[in-house]
């Protein structure tokens, strides 16, 4: 594979790292692009990729485009014609969008990952755009999954995966915060507090994730009759947490939805 990234931001340079750290591509074969000199000199000094001032120059046959959607069209028009892959992670565009707009010949792939890739635990989703092969889902998955988890869905299910694993990191941040002030609230110093409550989501994640087992069952281990646990999710349910959850997931996945549709 010969990579071509279309912007060298975060996203991309966290997909790029992660990617080269796992063995999956050789630094070699990876150039990028990008609009900003400085941004594409500080990828090329922490991948050892090389950097090109023009998409034209990329001389790939997979091309990852990382770039923000209003600037997506722009982009693929530079894009050469010819026998390649596209993997885009441009927030809301959808493979037909994509599609319309690559020259012939290039194949489209829409993936949708999330910040945790920046530090190598990122769950993201793909889908095949219609001439898309096997051979290119392997790669996005090759890529994706470099930087933590990486599944193939159907494109109807994009937005609910946007609701879920895209905005689904803020979600998580609001509980590791709120638990945190608990612990303040209960007399725990704050940055202990902090500490704490981020390892307790993490290795909370890491139990479900390792033991295949069911969330409900891990949390009826931990649930003793009378303590303080069962005191605890008592409180939980008295103010409809899990069913706020539910409806987050719900209304960020509505508005991805609103978002692709504009």
């Amino acid at each position: 594979m010969k990579l071509g990234v279309i912007g060298c931001g975060k996203m991309g340079s966290a997909l790029v790292e992660g990617a080269i750290r796992a063995g999956a591509i050789a630094a070699a074969d990876v150039t990028g692009c990008d609009s900003h000199p400085a941004t594409a000199q500080a990828f090329a000094e922490t991948s050892g990729a090389s950097v090109v001032p023009a998409i034209a120059d990329l001389g790939a046959d997979t091309y990852l485009l990382c770039t923000k959607p209003q600037h997506a069209a722009a982009a693929l028009e530079a894009l050469p014609a010819g026998d390649a892959l596209l993997i885009s992670i441009a927030a809301g565009l959808t493979s037909k969008w994509l599609e319309a707009r690559v020259p012939a010949g290039v194949r489209v792939i829409r993936c949708m990952p999330n910040t945790p890739a920046l530090v190598g635990k990122g769950a993201a989703a793909f889908c095949r755009g219609l001439a898309a092969t096997a051979a290119d889902a392997d790669s996005a998955r090759l890529l994706l999954g470099s930087v933590g988890i990486a599944v193939e869905l159907p494109e109807s299910l994009m937005d609910a995966v946007t609701g879920l694993s895209g905005s689904g990191p803020a979600f998580v941040y609001v509980m590791i915060e709120a638990m945190a002030d608990g612990g303040v609230r209960a007399g725990l110093p704050r940055a202990e507090a902090l500490q704490l409550a981020a390892q307790t989501v993490l290795g909370s994640a890491t139990m479900v994730l390792e033991t295949g087992h069911h969330p409900g069952l891990l949390k009826d281990m931990v649930t003793s009759p009378g303590g303080t646990t069962i005191a605890g999710l008592a409180a939980l349910e008295k103010g409809a947490v899990r069913s706020h959850f539910i409806e987050a997931v719900h209304a960020a996945a509505r508005r991805a939805a609103e978002l692709g549709a504009s």
